[in-house]
């Protein structure tokens, strides 16, 4: 079988070294062009050290990139992690066709964001799906699909670092072991049950101190580690992470800084306690939250901005 992998990052690299761990035919790999600066991306790297073809197209839409993507016969082209907008024509050319790893139980949580939005709008489950994309949005059948649960302490982060990456890549190599032995199913999704959410950033990530305590929880969850959710100090951002909630109850306004010690910043929120355990600046990197606070001589009584 002639496998072709396109994918990026850590992921797409453990999907390749399983793959040529079990001999497979991996006949070429696309990833993400390199960055300035010289930096480049894990799959290529581990690509590059196996002596696999690498291409890096800068857009899918080039005729010739499609050209040149047929040349190769791929039997079987494995999507691990792809952010990029790959046409539908693409997918026609293996004989055996195209599958795709994404981080929900779909039709739920279609879109880039999926493990953020899970944890976002509370849900206590989520899971992953190999399905054989189409022209849609993660709107192909399903070959095969994996649920866990969600912690309510649990952040995007610890889902996907936990769970969802490591049983993503035993489900890619699983749903091609099915193929092989051709009894790989396609499921129609339940377009009665499906969700689509647009990317985690800045435009849902900002901080409302009058929000439900769990809600706002749940943002601060959802958006660890990108893109950070944020509150303003000073007018300034400031993005919290490794966040834990404390039911216990404060008369001061939400918001307002109770105390600082080695376990992070405690806030006042809507009927329980807020502890941050790391900040980042809207210039600088991610520090605990202390020695945040010390370097901004902020003290309980402090407010973050409404």
């Amino acid at each position: 079988m002639r496998i072709l992998l396109i994918g990026q990052a850590a992921f797409g690299a453990k999907v390749l070294e399983r793959l040529l761990e079990r001999e497979k035919n991996v006949v070429a790999v696309y990833a993400p062009p390199d960055r300035p600066g010289g930096w480049t991306d894990p799959l290529k790297d581990m690509a590059v050290s196996k002596e696999i073809k690498v291409f890096q197209p800068v857009t899918y839409k080039d005729d010739r990139v499609f050209a040149e993507y047929k040349a190769l016969q791929p039997d079987l082209t494995v999507m691990a992690f792809v952010t990029d907008i790959i046409p539908a024509r693409f997918f026609r050319v293996p004989t055996l066709g195209t599958i795709n790893y994404h981080p929900s139980i779909l039709p739920r949580h279609r879109g880039a964001s999926a493990i953020n939005w899970a944890v976002i709008m509370g849900d206590t489950r989520t899971g992953l799906t190999i399905f054989w994309p189409d022209a849609g949005i993660d709107t192909g059948p399903i070959l095969l699909q994996k649920e866990i649960d969600i912690g309510p302490d649990d952040t995007t982060a610890s889902l996907y670092y936990n769970y969802l990456f490591p049983m993503g890549v035993d489900a890619i190599l699983e749903s091609i072991d099915l193929i092989k032995a051709d009894k790989a199913p396609k499921i129609p999704q339940d377009e009665a049950g499906a969700t689509y959410e647009p990317p985690c950033d800045d435009r849902v990530a900002g901080i409302d101190w009058d929000k439900p305590v769990r809600e706002l929880y749940n943002l601060v969850r959802g958006c660890d580690p990108q893109p950070g959710a944020f509150a303003l100090l000073k007018g300034k951002k400031v993005r919290f992470y490794g966040a834990k909630l404390i039911e216990e109850s404060t008369a001061k306004a939400p918001g307002t800084i109770l105390a600082i010690d080695d376990k992070g910043i405690h806030v006042a929120v809507s009927g329980a306690k807020l502890v941050v355990g790391k900040i980042r600046p809207a210039k600088g990197r991610k520090v605990p939250a202390a020695e945040f606070a010390a370097e901004q001589g902020l003290s309980a009584g402090d407010v973050f901005d409404k």
